[in-house]
């Protein structure tokens, strides 16, 4: 019943790049334009209806989160070296962008890493 996931995937996968790659051409880019956000919510959607319908038994699920799980980061890690690339293709300006939002980030952890802190140091 894993093969199941598999296909779920592959299918969810291929319709992503798929529209990204339609998307991209509507606006004029030679390239996919958000295949993989597309397929990573599609995989979600379809998982969810199948299961209020009941239509996955345990070990189909398993197989699902399984590969679901695997499909993430491989799937990001590949888009952000295209990314990547073509930043450092496209100019200064995209590597300026890139370096900005990086750093902005970066500054932007301590100030998380404060949130729902308590004021006071705990009692010893």
């Amino acid at each position: 019943m894993t093969i199941y996931g598999v296909a779920l995937l592959a299918l969810c996968f291929l319709i992503g790049k798929v529209s990204g790659t339609l998307l991209g051409a509507a606006i004029g880019i030679d390239g996919d334009v958000g295949g993989v956000g597309f397929a990573m919510l599609l995989l979600i959607v379809v998982n969810a209806w199948l299961q209020r319908r009941g239509w996955l038994d345990e070990r189909t699920t398993g197989g699902i989160l399984f590969w679901s799980s695997m499909y993430i980061p491989i799937i990001v890690a590949m888009a952000s070296v295209q990314n990547a690339r073509a930043a450092l293709s496209g100019g200064w300006l995209a590597l300026v962008a890139g370096i900005a939002v990086t750093v902005g980030g970066l500054a932007l952890v301590s100030l998380l890493a404060r949130i729902g802190k308590p004021d006071q140091p705990p009692a010893p």
